[in-house]
């Protein structure tokens, strides 16, 4: 992890993050965050929320986010051009609830 990595894990924690769920979004294990936690990085500020990840467990978050990626290629498959649009708002909606905080 980098100095910048611990900065957001700080972030994290501060926020109230299940330490697991950090883990998962670094792709670390739980003893990485722990090290962060007890200062093994130094004196690192944590990151303002504005630069946080959004809160929740990455794995269903993913999840359901290929899922609309996979509705959205099956709309441009059955509806070529004529889906784009329909298309793009699932995608969209896709993302915003990827990004929503979740506890």
């Amino acid at each position: 992890m980098t100095n910048r990595d611990a900065s957001i894990v700080l972030g994290m924690v501060a926020r109230g993050d299940r330490d697991h769920d950090i883990a998962a979004w670094f792709g670390v294990n739980q003893g990485r965050i722990a090290e962060v936690k007890d200062g093994k990085f130094g004196s690192i500020s944590a990151a303002p929320a504005h630069e946080l990840p959004p809160k929740g467990p990455p794995g269903v978050k993913g999840k359901r986010l290929r899922a609309a990626v996979g509705r959205a290629l099956e709309i441009l498959s059955s509806e070529g051009s004529q889906g784009v649009a329909k298309a793009v708002e699932v995608l969209q909606q896709g993302l915003e609830r990827y990004d929503a905080n979740e506890d």
